[in-house]
């Protein structure tokens, strides 16, 4: 952003609270945003500008109410689509291996290229592992813990798939919905946590 636009956006966000609401300041955001930044690769200015109902209500300046979390919740829940196949698990290997990927969709990436799913950004996997966020809960020993009923293969399946149908404004990606992940990541992803060979489960 050159030293113009930079000045101009600042004196808009800073000295103009007076004259515009809030909505006007997301259209200022938006056209900064339009005029600012260009698609290169996976990385296009669509994936910013173009919000669905949930991204706009958890981006909004007021807490969301809890009649409009469940509705929100619910809606996404819809979205979830079971694999084509029936079988939610694939191969923990492979799931790891995705689990430590945390590249994708940035503007260095090759257009059609596997995303990552960079799970240990924000949770805990296995024992070994020194290195990892807590902004999630810690997923080790998570079928241990939890068993492997179908009850909770299917939401397991269904909180990778799309993570704000049980938290409306969660901070996890929605990896099917969003189509982040292939399904058979997905599977792969599944397995890792729900395999007892896994180290998740070790």
């Amino acid at each position: 952003m050159n030293q113009l636009k930079m000045g101009a956006a600042l004196a808009l966000l800073l000295g103009c609270g007076t004259v515009f609401a809030a909505e006007n300041y997301a259209a200022a955001a938006a056209g900064l945003l339009k005029s600012d930044f260009k698609s290169k690769g996976p990385a296009t200015v669509e994936r910013v500008g173009n919000r669905d109902e949930v991204q706009q209500a958890c981006s909004a300046d007021k807490p969301l109410a809890p009649a409009k979390a469940q509705a929100l919740q619910a809606a996404q829940l819809k979205t979830v689509k079971a694999p084509a196949d029936g079988n939610y698990l694939g191969d923990w290997k492979a799931g790891e291996k995705i689990a430590q990927n945390g590249r994708g969709m940035q503007w260095s990436d090759k257009v059609g290229s596997e995303n990552g799913g960079n799970c240990y950004a924000c949770h805990q996997l296995t024992k070994e592992e020194i290195s990892f966020g807590n902004i999630g809960p810690s997923l080790y020993q998570y079928a241990k813990l939890r068993g492997t009923s179908a009850e909770i293969v299917k939401y397991t399946w269904a909180k990778l798939y799309n993570a704000q149908a049980f938290n409306a404004c969660s901070r996890m990606p929605r990896f099917g919905h969003n189509e982040v992940l292939t399904e058979q990541q997905l599977k792969d992803v599944m397995a890792l946590l729900l395999d007892p060979q896994s180290p998740v489960n070790k």
